[in-house]
C-alpha cells in the first residue's frame, strides 16, 4: 500500500500519487504515459498529471493495481 506520507514531492496535486518506494520498472509508465512521468534525478515515477478522461483513470486505476511494490496511491 503507497504510504501518503511519503509522497513523491513531484506529483501533480491531486488524489492519485506515487510514493518513494519506487522501483523504476517503468509498468506505470508503459500503462499510463500521460499519467505517469520518470524522475531521471531520482529514478523514480512520479504522476506529472492527474487524470482527466475516463481512459486516463482506467489506465490511472490499472497501474496502480499492477505495481509491483504497490506504490501507487489514490485518496479519492
Amino acid at each position: 500500500m503507497a504510504d501518503q506520507t511519503d509522497k513523491h514531492p513531484r506529483n501533480a496535486p491531486g488524489s492519485f500519487y506515487n510514493d518513494l518506494s519506487c522501483i523504476d520498472c517503468d509498468l506505470c509508465r508503459e500503462i499510463a504515459p500521460r499519467i505517469f512521468l520518470r524522475d531521471d534525478e531520482g529514478g523514480k515515477s512520479y504522476v506529472g498529471r492527474q487524470p482527466e478522461t475516463p481512459e486516463d483513470l482506467l489506465q490511472a486505476r490499472e497501474a496502480m493495481e499492477s505495481c509491483p511494490t504497490e506504490t501507487i496511491g489514490c485518496d479519492g
